[in-house]
Parts: structure tokens; C-alpha cells; sequence
């Protein structure tokens, strides 16, 4: 199948995912995940509906947004962000999903102070705790989600994981599970709605995110399918 009839799917599969559990399709953001997929891709992608794109590296990003700028799509920043590239995805990047130490807040407040810019960002927790992902761990977001809320320029949105890969998403449902019941702890310490958005689930896992609670899925396979390198 091409990417169009990709896209025709997987917003099926969104639909009845949200039919199972009494939510609107409205309620999820896709954003399609064109890591290592070249500019063409992402355009066939756009012309068959995609508004929203993730990207894992800046670098790649950066060639990619020169030939693309004039595509009216969001561009999300879904991977590891060090603190060195950090000028250049504030020029690309609308949202950053992977905010996940002290270090990098202080970078992303300075840098967009700099230029006048509040960007949405999302803090990366490591639910799982697996030792090859980034994050921070359970009990240390809500700390963290207290110190972009400090920023001028930092606008925390909601939280994100990376959930381990296996062949039943059903191993990994309480990931999704878990991270949802922080968000709501997190929000009901602070006393307000702070944190809505929840990044979670991916091509092999996101029906079952969205059972969760997922309001925002990045899908890269089922879309563009296998990676290029």
C-alpha cells in the first residue's frame, strides 16, 4: 500500500480504537513520524491529510524543513534533544515532546527567551525504566513539570513516553495506564488542568494507548513503513 492508503488505515484503526472506548477520534492528534523517510514522502504524506509531522533528530530536520517550509503542518520534536541543538529546533520544531532533565529546560528558556518565542513542550518519563531510553522516572516528573512551569517561556503541555517494544501491546498497556494516572496527579497537585496532552503510542502499541487515554500518537511505520537506513 501507498502512503495515502496508510494514512486512510491507521485513522480507521484511531476510529475504532476510540469507538471502544467512548472517545472522539477529535480528541487524537496524529502525527506521522518521517525519521529517515526523505521530504517527498512527507509531502504525499500531507497531501493525504497528515497536519502534524515528528522528527527524532535535528539535524535531519533541519534538511528536511528547507525543502518543506511551505507545508502548512506542526512540527513536533519526538526525540533524545541535546542541549547543543537546541538553537536550531527552536527554529523548526512548534512542539518539543522529549523535555527530560533540568539541564535542557535551562537551555530551551534561554535560547527561546533569546529569540521571543513560547514553545509547548511535554516531559519525557521513562515508565518503564528501561536502561536504553531517555526520561525522567515516575517519582522525579512532577519536579520537573514545577520547573518548566517556572519558565517564561516554557509552556508545559502534557507528558510522553516511549512504552518497550513487544509483540502484544496488551504487555504494555499499564505503561499507558500509569503515565495517565501521573498526569492526573500531577494536575490535581497543582489544583488545575495544566497538563492535557498525553504523547504515547506508536505504530506497534498506539490502539491501545488511545484506550488509555492517549491524545497524541506518533506513527511512523504504519505510515511511511520500514525505516530507509
Amino acid at each position: 500500500m501507498g502512503i495515502a492508503e496508510n494514512v486512510k488505515v491507521v485513522k480507521e484503526r484511531i476510529e475504532r480504537a476510540c469507538e471502544r472506548s467512548g472517545r472522539s477520534p477529535d480528541e487524537i492528534t496524529l502525527i506521522a513520524v518521517s525519521k529517515t523517510h526523505p521530504p517527498e514522502a512527507i509531502r504525499e504524506a500531507v497531501e493525504a491529510g497528515i497536519e502534524h509531522i515528528g522528527e527524532n533528530r535535528v539535524q535531519e530536520a533541519v534538511s528536511k524543513y528547507e525543502v518543506l517550509s511551505d507545508l502548512p503542518v506542526t512540527w513536533h520534536m519526538i526525540g533524545h534533544l541535546q542541549r547543543n541543538k537546541v538553537k536550531h529546533a527552536l527554529r523548526i520544531f512548534d512542539v518539543i515532546h522529549s523535555v527530560d532533565r533540568d539541564a535542557l529546560v535551562e537551555e530551551l528558556e534561554k535560547r527561546a527567551s533569546k529569540v521571543g518565542k513560547v514553545i509547548p513542550v511535554l516531559i519525557e518519563v521513562n515508565v518503564a525504566e528501561e536502561e536504553t531510553k531517555h526520561g525522567v522516572f515516575v517519582e522525579d516528573a512532577p519536579d520537573l513539570v514545577k520547573k518548566v512551569l517556572s519558565c517564561k517561556h516554557l509552556n508545559p503541555i502534557g507528558l510522553m513516553t516511549v512504552a518497550p517494544y513487544v509483540e502484544d501491546p496488551e504487555e504494555v498497556r499499564w505503561v499507558f495506564k500509569t503515565l495517565r494516572e501521573l498526569r492526573d496527579r500531577i494536575n490535581r497537585e497543582l489544583g488545575e488542568e495544566v497538563l492535557k496532552e498525553l504523547s504515547m503510542g506508536m505504530s506497534n502499541d498506539f490502539e491501545v494507548a488511545i484506550e488509555e487515554g492517549a491524545t497524541m500518537v506518533r506513527i511512523g511505520t504504519a505510515i511511511f513503513g520500514e525505516r530507509k537506513y
